[in-house]
């Protein structure tokens, strides 16, 4: 390999993307066992090492992103495995879009940017892969697939033995907080499995984005309260918003509620528009706010 950043703890190599996998890259995990080796969420930053690319037997995709696949099209041959609740997105590019749901206003610069940035290529010989499903590496290594949905429906965690790692894709700890902002994403599920994640005990944690690799138990409280705090957070701004007076969907979207208001990213205002919107329909369906006429809310 080159002298790209990585780290090896047993039978795992994190191949570190930028920034630690800043978005658009991401950290690349590579299981290597005695029979076969995996590469879990090929990124863009794979690309620097085409002369040196990581040998493996097939590819496991977290969940149907595109920072997620992106350097799968540097590895055409290998077999590629997606959760089957996001497996059709794999399959074609309008498949893929109706998993963003982005608006019209911009869907014809994200589709230019998946194929041309990202590399998309149609896989419509991907392979569905369940909660629980193994892959046996040989030896002790192996990959149980651990379902964790609401980022996508198909979102999945990875937990590596022997060296008890527990990979957690998209649920990376950061500042930014949870991402629930596609047309497949659900906050109450991803809440859910923050509740399970809470419960686990793994000896190291791994995001495809930002940390990498988290060995203490306290540090990664620590990380985890912030991150899950970040939905109480947006709520309880929200409701102080509506306390004003009311407002439409629209005027939440331009006032910014998961970006910082001044951040402009292409797919910004479709974000805040889906996310918020969970909110607002968690808050009418518990009383907390009501929609006063059609489309304004205010809270009680």
């Amino acid at each position: 390999m080159d002298a790209l950043e990585q780290q090896t703890i047993g039978a795992v190599t994190v191949l570190y993307g930028t920034s630690r996998g800043k978005y658009p890259d991401g950290n690349t995990l590579w299981v290597r066992g005695p029979e076969e080796s995996v590469l879990i969420d090929p990124a863009l930053g794979l690309a620097p090492r085409r002369d040196a690319l990581p040998e493996a037997d097939r590819i496991l995709n977290s969940h149907c992103h595109e920072d997620h696949w992106a350097g799968n099209y540097l590895f055409p041959d290998l077999p590629v495995h997606l959760h089957t609740a996001d497996l059709r997105g794999m399959h074609s590019l309008e498949n893929l879009l109706e998993i963003y749901g982005y608006d019209d206003a911009i869907e014809t610069t994200w589709r230019r940017s998946l194929l041309e940035k990202y590399h998309f290529t149609p896989r419509p010989d991907a392979i569905a892969m369940h909660d629980g499903d193994v892959f046996e590496l040989g030896g002790s290594v192996r990959i149980r697939v651990v379902h964790a949905p609401g980022h996508t429906r198909g979102h999945c965690f990875f937990w590596i033995e022997p060296d008890d790692i527990l990979y957690l894709a998209d649920v990376d700890l950061s500042s930014f907080g949870p991402y629930y902002g596609d047309a497949w994403s659900d906050l109450e599920a991803f809440e859910r499995t923050l509740d399970a994640l809470e419960q686990a005990s793994p000896h190291y944690w791994a995001t495809f984005h930002h940390i990498g690799v988290i060995e203490n138990p306290e540090l990664f409280a620590e990380r985890y309260s912030r991150f899950r705090a970040k939905i109480g957070e947006r709520e309880t701004r929200l409701l102080a918003y509506l306390r004003e007076e009311p407002h439409s969907l629209e005027e939440i979207v331009r006032h910014r509620f998961v970006y910082r208001p001044g951040v402009e990213v292409l797919f910004g205002d479709s974000v805040e528009r889906r996310s918020m919107g969970l909110h607002l329909d968690r808050l009418v369906g518990s009383g907390q706010i009501e929609e006063v006429e059609p489309g304004r809310f205010r809270a009680l």
